[in-house]
């Protein structure tokens, strides 16, 4: 080990201060590791056969070193990004405390933000993507310390563009989009914190007033399950206020949660090498990628399926629900978003419909049918015929997504990355990383470069080669894949290489027309889009064209000016609208002045009854702020006859409140038209079901009025 001597007067001053003291004076900057032996789990050596020194400088020690700085963040490296975080604050970035460690935790956080994002990693809740998300959400935390609570980060990445960006490139290229997914990450974040930060407070001052010391697992995950907390942060916060998390009970409830997970999806099958009817199975020869029919293909094993019960038997007779294993077939097995092939066997004494097509982790290809008639044995031999026109409108589907995700990288940008995908006949779901909603003009220019594409009529070859020759083609792999040493790659044109075991076109104009149905978000970061192929896409088009070709007729205007003559039809229903409104206060005005000139009076207190016919509860209320504007003092009981049902309000003006109660009032009334309601002294609601019975009701309202001012009398 190598140690820089910073000085006597750095550190603890004890004469006998030597390198491995705890304190600052002893700085490390080079190690090198002698590795001679391998240890084994019993604590046995063995002689390496080609000892070797690992040697490892930290660059950025040793610039303190050479610039006589104590810490990495004084050097030049990081004081260009700690100013321009001190300009976005009130704190001096020489602070110490808790605001010294925000400032170095987001000046080191911001840089691995701006790397990772312009290497074409987006933020996402699993894998490498969850660790980008957690180090942006740690440090706008951080930025809470310093009293920033809006979106910061998106900012401060032009400080790291312009300190490294002449040395890397690729930061400046993808500067708009660094800063575009920091702003869209922390402003989802930001309503995270809203959310969540009040009650994680409070928890943590109920622990710290009970003189606990621990946080309860179950609660920190119940803040993450419920609002998305991370216990990352938690951790952090437990921290700085003394605290730890009991993080075996947060462990427990996660995979509590996770087993209830797989019990609510328990009812559906899924193919695995450990399920015992299919255990030590090899894999299967799929021979159909260019074969739609293939003959002597032998059964290997049979499985009889009956009520979700499974066994391996030596035939199956007609009726029978089977998994066939074949040792090579045409039939495709979904896989990679593809679903699967469907068709027919055919052996000498049997005839089975195949339903679906599945594939056990080692590579068995397991056919789901049913027997139609006959006999199928083990060691049979059968004959495999797909349904061809579902292949072929599977396969149209599949290469436009290889297409759809060439436009989603040329419009939007490199960043985009597959995120799922399911390809079904004509009709395909794609999802993909991206920052923000896709607008209606880039959806445009997205369908308008697949489309594009499919005219060209390109060719789609398909060739296998070595992983490492298929990625240095420029081929597109995906995280979460498995592949071997010998891989498949689809190559649209030269324009589009993707790393591919699915079905496809031969030509990309064999796909017809491409057609965007919707996009949506499936999570934070991931949008989805969904989209027609071939025959479907076309019948869409029909579909809408006969729709606008109705609406023209109705409307008795040319299809070419529907558009023109839609938007006027809206503004004059809006300007409809606003006179329609208009008119109704006027008409809740004068019946209002014939409400007043009608009101008795009761014991000194003017009452209105009153049936206002077929009107609405809103309509009502509308009357008695009317009632109130025209300066009314009294009670008023308004009814009225919706859809053969009795409503009635109540309006007791504030001066008369501490005598009389709205709500009293309304019951009483309702009584007699078979309801009940209820409210607040000064207003109150009721509903009945008794309409015939209205205006007898309305009639009790003076009698009901006296008495309740009369008991107020009395009890006064």
């Amino acid at each position: 080990e190598i140690y820089y001597d910073m000085g006597s007067e750095i550190g603890c001053g004890r004469p006998e201060c030597a390198p491995g003291c705890d304190c600052d004076r002893f700085f490390e900057v080079w190690n090198l590791v002698f590795m001679q032996f391998d240890r084994a789990n019993d604590g046995t050596l063995t002689s390496l056969p080609a000892p070797s020194v690992d040697t490892g400088m930290g660059l950025e020690r040793l610039a303190c070193v050479c610039q006589g700085k104590q810490s990495i963040f004084d050097t030049d490296l990081f004081v260009p990004i700690r100013n321009a975080l001190g300009e976005l604050c009130d704190v001096p970035v020489t602070s110490s405390g808790q605001d010294g460690i925000a400032f170095r935790a987001i000046s080191d956080h911001i840089r691995s933000h701006c790397f990772l994002l312009a290497d074409g990693l987006m933020p996402s809740n699993e894998g490498r993507g969850y660790v980008l998300r957690r180090l942006v959400r740690r440090a706008a935390r951080f930025g809470q310390v310093l009293g920033l609570h809006e979106p910061f980060l998106f900012k401060l990445s032009a400080a790291v563009v312009a300190q490294m960006g002449h040395t890397y490139p690729e930061l400046r290229a993808q500067k708009e989009t660094i800063a575009r997914v920091l702003r869209s990450e922390e402003e989802r974040f930001q309503g995270t914190l809203n959310r969540a930060m009040p009650r994680v407070m409070e928890y943590v001052e109920e622990v710290k007033q009970a003189g606990g010391d621990v946080l309860d697992g179950e609660r920190v995950f119940s803040f993450y399950d419920t609002f998305g907390f991370p216990l990352e942060l938690v951790r952090d916060i437990a921290k700085e206020n003394g605290l730890s998390v009991d993080e075996r009970g947060f462990e427990r409830a996660m995979l509590g949660q996770k087993k209830r997970a797989r019990v609510a999806t328990s009812g559906r099958f899924q193919l695995q090498a450990e399920d015992e009817t299919h255990r030590n199975l090899s894999a299967s020869d799929f021979e159909g990628y260019n074969k739609f029919e293939l003959d002597e293909c032998r059964v290997e094993r049979i499985v009889k399926v009956t009520d979700g019960s499974r066994c391996v038997v030596e035939s199956a007779s007609d009726g029978s629900e089977v998994e066939v294993v074949l040792d090579r077939t045409p039939f495709y097995a979904e896989s990679g978003g593809q679903v699967s092939d469907v068709g027919k066997m055919h052996s000498e004494t049997a005839d089975l419909d195949v339903t679906s097509v599945q594939k056990t982790d080692r590579g068995a290809i397991i056919h789901t049918a049913i027997v139609k008639t006959g006999k199928l044995a083990v060691g049979d031999s059968v004959r495999c015929r797909i349904d061809r026109k579902r292949r072929d409108a599977i396969a149209r589907s599949h290469t436009a997504t290889h297409l759809l995700n060439y436009a989603l990288r040329s419009i939007l940008g490199h960043h985009v990355k597959q995120s799922g995908s399911l390809v079904e006949p004509d009709r395909l779901r794609f999802d993909f990383t991206h920052f923000g909603p896709v607008s209606e003009r880039e959806l445009e220019m997205i369908e308008s470069v697949v489309n594009e594409k499919i005219r060209d009529d390109v060719e789609v070859i398909a060739e296998e080669m070595s992983f490492d020759d298929a990625t240095a083609s420029g081929a597109l792999a995906f995280f979460g894949e498995k592949y071997g040493d010998v891989v498949r790659v689809v190559n649209a044109g030269g324009f589009s290489k993707e790393l591919c075991g699915g079905t496809h076109v031969s030509r990309t104009g064999r796909i017809g027309l491409f057609r965007v149905l919707s996009t949506s978000s499936v999570s934070a970061g991931v949008r989805r889009i969904e989209a027609l192929t071939g025959e479907r896409a076309l019948e869409y088009d029909n579909r809408r064209l006969r729709e606008l070709k109705e609406l023209s007729e109705k409307l008795k205007t040319p299809l070419d000016s529907v558009g023109e003559r839609v938007g006027s039809l809206i503004d004059e229903v809006k300007s409809l609208r606003k006179e329609l409104v208009g008119a109704r206060e006027l008409f809740i005005k004068s019946k209002v002045s014939g409400l007043v000139k009608g009101a008795v009076e009761v014991k000194g207190v003017k009452v209105v009854a009153a049936n206002m016919g077929e009107v609405d509860v809103d309509f009502l209320r509308r009357v008695c702020d009317g009632l109130k504007e025209a300066g009314f003092r009294g009670v008023a009981v308004l009814g009225a006859v919706a859809k053969n049902k009795v409503i009635l309000i109540c309006l007791v003006t504030q001066d008369l409140t501490n005598d009389l109660d709205a709500g009293h009032i309304i019951r009483k009334i309702a009584a007699g038209v078979g309801g009940s309601g209820g409210g607040r002294r000064d207003l109150a609601q009721a509903g009945g079901s008794r309409p015939e019975r209205l205006e007898e009701s309305l009639l009790q309202v003076s009698e009901v009025v006296s008495e309740a001012l009369a008991d107020a009398e009395e009890s006064s």
